[in-house]
């Protein structure tokens, strides 16, 4: 009797909980009635792909939420749907390597592309600058304090010979 009432009493936790927390695909608004952000929520928590939108309507931000923090690789673009930097996050913390698109100039040679390293929502680690795809220069990060520059590769390598590019 005391096994059967133990089966009864797991089935109905069971069933409450997976009844109650459903997934569900979520939109939220602007005042004027345009759209501001949808996605996926479970128990009020923002999970999986989740889309944030300006005013006129273009996409500013996507990626993956799980308990509502931002979790994996994200995008970011300007008003004008314009990619302005990409990375990922962990725990709603940059962290791993990000790339800024330098977006405000329009001449494609004089573009400035930076990849950076952060830890813990912090530069840590190398900052890499492309003009027109080429390394230009090389830069070091600890704590989001600049420790190190170099304007050529060879210097770069001659001083870091470990790192990764």
């Amino acid at each position: 009797m005391m096994k059967y009432s133990f089966y009864i009493v797991i089935s109905f936790l069971f069933f409450s909980f997976h009844t109650s927390v459903e997934k569900e695909y979520h939109k939220e608004y602007y005042s004027d009635g345009s759209i501001k952000a949808e996605g996926w929520k479970m128990a009020d928590q923002k999970i999986d792909y989740w889309y944030s939108y300006y005013p006129n309507g273009n996409i500013s931000e996507q990626g993956h939420f799980w308990n509502n923090k931002k979790q994996g690789y994200w995008y970011f673009y300007s008003s004008n749907n314009k990619l302005t930097k990409e990375g990922h996050f962990i725990n709603d913390k940059a962290e791993k390597w990000w790339i800024i698109y330098d977006i405000a100039t329009s001449n494609k040679k004089n573009r400035v592309t930076r990849k950076y390293q952060y830890r813990n929502n912090q530069k840590n680690g190398y900052c890499l600058l492309y003009k027109n795809d080429k390394l230009f220069k090389a830069e070091k990060y600890v704590d989001d304090q600049k420790t190190g520059e170099w304007t050529d590769v060879f210097s770069f390598k001659k001083d870091n010979p470990n790192a990764s590019l």
